[in-house]
């Protein structure tokens, strides 16, 4: 109950002004100025001052006032309107223009009416700039078309004490048959997509069982060969050893046997009679024949053969001299009859 008291005391101590027909205050002497208005006052028909919110006193019947201007930001509904575009299609664009009053005096005194000065060239410069643009980049570069209103009107307005905030287109018609044109090439546009990016995953389909079978062989060929090592370090290896070992002992059972009375002798029959053996088998292995000039001499053969053994053991023999020795005469059978006895075993 005291908070309502109170304000019906403050109510009866400053009233609101009275109005006129018009809208506009009448002057009793004493004013209040709502905060973010301006009242632009006239003396005796001339601008005198522009009153500030707040108490403010005047002289009744010399000075009136004139115009009430809002400071706040305004909100104009720009009707919808039809412009051509740069390739000749036809939209129906609306807009919303925001502004302030930024000098009272010049939006009283500057222009007739700011909002329908300021609706009008917003209309008129909108459909110069659309001119300017195709279709396409109208949808695309709507904040640059806004931006470009904007500057437009800010350039004439600047005289009538008014700055345009922004502009917003909120909708753009087209016209049916190019709505459906342009509907199709979305369409278009998209079955255009989907077949890029299926052959996209078809080629990185193709691309990853190349590179999986790739793999796989690398893998497969690392593996045999690991195998192989494995098995030539293993029983390979083993073999090797064993027919290392096994060669080392038959040279050493051999150079024992040589080292023996007689064992030159047994080494030259044996040299001969490998020789014919592989003499005779060259007939059998290859076309191509290498053929000595005598070979129907098989005792000249025989002794080239034991020529060549003698000749590569004679450095063992005058090493191995001193510690072999010497044989009888009595019990070496003589060249001639181991010539003949070959002879008659060859033959």
């Amino acid at each position: 109950l005291q908070r309502s008291q109170q304000l019906k005391r403050s109510a009866w101590l400053a009233p609101a002004p009275c109005r006129l027909s018009s809208g506009l205050p009448v002057n009793i002497g004493v004013l209040f100025v709502p905060q973010q208005e301006a009242w632009v006052v006239e003396r005796m028909g001339k601008f005198h001052r522009i009153l500030e919110p707040g108490l403010n006193f005047l002289i009744p019947l010399l000075d009136r006032i004139r115009y009430v201007q809002s400071l706040k930001e305004i909100v104009i509904n720009v009707p919808e309107q039809s412009a051509v575009t740069l390739d000749n299609v036809t939209l129906q664009i609306d807009g919303v223009l925001y502004l302030r009053v930024m000098d009272p005096y010049k939006a009283s005194y500057g222009v007739e009416d700011p909002e329908y000065a300021v609706t009008q060239l917003a209309q008129t410069t909108m459909r110069s700039e659309l001119g300017k643009l195709s279709l396409d980049r109208v949808f695309r570069e709507r904040e640059s078309l806004n931006a470009n209103i904007v500057d437009a009107i800010n350039q004439a307005s600047d005289y009538w004490g008014i700055r345009c905030l922004r502009y917003e287109i909120k909708d753009i018609h087209v016209p049916p048959r190019v709505k459906e044109s342009m509907q199709m090439q979305v369409e278009a546009e998209r079955r255009k997509r989907a077949m890029v990016l299926e052959s996209e995953g078809t080629r990185e389909s193709a691309i990853n069982v190349a590179e999986g079978q790739k793999q796989a062989q690398i893998l497969a060929s690392e593996a045999e060969k690991a195998e192989q090592i494995n098995k030539a370090a293993g029983r390979e290896a083993n073999a090797v050893l064993v027919k290392a070992r096994a060669k080392a002992e038959a040279i050493q059972l051999l150079a024992a046997a040589l080292a023996q009375q007689h064992g030159s002798a047994a080494a030259s029959l044996s040299v001969a009679e490998q020789y014919v053996s592989a003499f005779s088998k060259l007939a059998k292995d290859s076309n191509t024949l290498l053929l000595p000039s005598n070979t129907g001499d098989v005792s000249s053969m025989v002794a080239q053969a034991l020529g060549i053994y003698t000749s590569l053991t004679k450095p063992q023999a005058v090493k191995t001299q001193e510690e072999v020795p010497p044989a009888r005469e009595d019990l070496q059978p003589p060249p001639t009859e181991v010539l003949k006895a070959e002879e008659a075993s060859s033959s």
